[in-house]
């Protein structure tokens, strides 16, 4: 898995601290991009993750590539709705010999890899010969796995982000996903800091489980929380 940012909003923490305090100044716009020094801005930006005022965090924008990831993974990845997705084409590009990502469990199992790499060579093999027979495209990638590799460009304001990071950086998150999002929110954390600074698993940012009894174990659910 290979996973960088390839754009994002300039000054991303001074848009969106200067679109909060526009709420309640009177100052033009464009004055108060450099209104405020870089301890300012955070310091500010920080208060508003306390507050859980997240909408000025929708103007700005990250873009990532990601490659060398399942299409199970990317199935999961594309129900985050308020995001923008470009991903490799199965109907239009040739998989012959398609690369593919084995899960660690069964790549630690010897006799479960057997299995794995015998199933994903006999597709491969069969997928072949649907387009030796002049099968299309199209129609040959019904036989392509989950686990067939694939690459994905993601576009996602921040608030979309932390949401994301919320979910899938969680203990419960299939192991892939929580893999994507961990690389994602280390980038972000170094390309924006006060915007991603407290962002993580929910356990972590709001101190309790939202699993309840499905949790890990490693927080308390609200539940139980509330009556600690």
């Amino acid at each position: 898995m290979h996973v960088s940012i390839i754009s994002q909003t300039p000054e991303a923490e001074r848009l969106v601290a200067a679109a909060s305090r526009l709420c309640y100044a009177k100052a033009p716009p464009d004055g108060l991009l450099s209104a405020m020094t870089l301890e300012e801005v955070r310091e500010y930006l920080a208060r508003l993750s306390t507050m859980e005022h997240f909408s000025p965090f929708e103007h700005a924008v990250f873009t990532f590539a990601v490659t060398g990831v399942s299409r199970a993974l990317t199935h999961e990845l594309v129900r985050h709705r308020i995001a923008s997705y470009t991903q490799r084409s199965q109907r239009y590009l040739n998989e012959s010999g398609f690369g593919f990502v084995t899960p660690p469990k069964i790549a630690d199992h010897p006799e479960a890899a057997e299995v794995f790499a015998r199933a994903i060579a006999g597709l491969q093999e069969s997928y072949a010969r649907l387009l030796a027979l002049g099968i299309p495209r199209e129609d040959a990638r019904f036989l392509l796995p989950n686990a067939c590799q694939s690459q994905i460009m993601v576009t996602m304001n921040a608030r979309g982000l932390r949401n994301f990071f919320a979910l899938r950086c969680c203990n419960r998150a299939q192991w892939e996903i929580r893999v994507l999002a961990g690389r994602m929110l280390e980038l972000s954390r170094e390309a924006a800091p006060g915007l991603f600074a407290h962002a993580g698993p929910a356990c972590e940012t709001d101190g309790f489980c939202h699993q309840s009894h499905m949790g890990c174990g490693r927080f308390k659910p609200r539940e139980e929380k509330a009556e600690g």
